[in-house]
């Protein structure tokens, strides 16, 4: 068994890592026992949770790219009111669409990236007001 300490989202978690007889693999953290590459769905669900859902920096109103990726699609603008929930912008990475999302009812102030633009992990893409 090895042990790796991985982090995402900015939050570390050390990880055991042990090769099965059948040639899988089972990951340990402290806390819980993650599914295995062989079963891919429910991880599947948890990564795209992790990656989809914009993050809010801390004392900032501000929507980060959760992933580097091109900006296929803005649907907002400065001035708009929009939901919790809403989608703010598709972000292409590694050929998927991915919706980013508001992560609060409010208005938009500027809208910090256009069309085609190349973004990285972090970078801020909506101000909100």
């Amino acid at each position: 068994m090895k042990e790796f300490r991985v982090t995402v989202n900015g939050q570390t978690y050390n990880v055991l890592v042990e090769e099965l007889s059948d040639g899988n693999t089972a990951f340990k953290t402290e806390n819980s026992v993650l599914p295995s590459p062989a079963t891919p769905p429910a991880l599947a669900h948890i990564v795209a949770q992790e990656q989809l859902n914009p993050r809010t920096q801390q004392g900032e109103n501000t929507v980060t790219a959760p992933m580097p990726g091109v900006v296929q699609k803005i649907f907002v603008a400065g001035g708009q009111s929009v939901h919790k929930g809403e989608v703010l912008l598709i972000l292409e990475a590694m050929k998927m669409e991915n919706e980013i999302l508001a992560p609060q009812a409010g208005t938009v102030k500027t809208v910090q990236v256009t069309e085609g633009a190349t973004v990285n992990t972090g970078d801020i893409l909506v101000i909100f007001a």
